[in-house]
C-alpha cells in the first residue's frame, strides 16, 4: 500500500456528501480542525472564523472536520452547517462528519495523525478542536492541541510564516 506524501492526494466529502479533492488547496497554507457543537472549546468556531476572513485572501484556508469521536457532535450533514453559520458565522469549508481517531478513523485523519508524531506515536487528535497547519506544498508543519485558542501568538506566527514561504515547484 503506498503511503500518502501530501494532503492534496485524499478526497473528502462535504456536509452534502459530494466528494471534494484535496488538492484543489494545493498552494494554499490549510488548518485541518476537528469540530463540535456541543464541546466547550466550540467558541473557537468564532474565533477560527476570524483567523479565516483575516488570512483567507492570502491564501489561507480552513477545512473543518466535525466528529462525534468525543461524543459532542449529535447532529450530521446540513444541521451542523446550519449551527456553525447561524451561531458562529462560520464560512470555511465544513466537510462531513466522520472519525478522527484510532483505526477507524477516515483516511486524512490517519495522513494528519502519522505525520504529526508524538514520541513516536501517531497524534490523534486528543479533543475536538486539535489543529494541523499544512504548508502550500500539502505538508504538515505543526499541530495544536485543542486548548491552543485560535487567536494565540504560537498560532498566528505559525500561519504567517507560512504565508511568506513559496510553494515548491514540482
Amino acid at each position: 500500500m503506498m503511503k500518502h506524501q501530501t494532503i492534496h492526494e485524499f478526497v473528502a466529502r462535504d456536509l452534502g456528501g459530494a466528494k471534494v479533492e484535496l488538492k484543489q488547496y494545493s498552494g494554499k497554507v490549510l488548518l485541518v480542525v476537528d469540530i463540535a457543537s456541543h464541546c466547550g472549546l466550540t467558541p473557537q468556531l468564532k474565533h477560527l472564523q476570524e483567523l479565516y476572513s483575516k488570512y483567507k485572501e492570502r491564501g489561507f484556508e480552513i477545512l473543518a472536520f466535525p466528529s462525534d469521536d468525543f461524543y459532542q457532535q449529535p447532529e450530521d450533514g446540513p444541521e451542523i452547517e446550519m449551527f456553525c453559520q447561524d451561531n458562529y458565522g462560520v464560512t470555511f469549508r465544513i466537510f462531513e462528519k466522520g472519525i478522527v481517531k484510532g483505526k477507524q478513523a477516515q483516511p486524512v485523519y490517519h495522513y494528519l495523525a502519522d505525520k504529526s508524531r508524538l514520541v513516536g506515536m501517531k497524534l490523534y487528535p486528543l479533543w475536538n478542536f486539535q489543529k494541523y497547519l499544512i504548508d502550500q506544498n500539502g505538508q504538515v508543519v505543526d499541530y495544536f492541541f485543542p486548548w491552543t485558542k485560535p487567536q494565540s501568538d504560537s498560532l498566528t506566527d505559525a500561519i504567517e510564516k507560512e504565508l511568506t514561504k513559496r510553494p515548491v515547484e514540482k
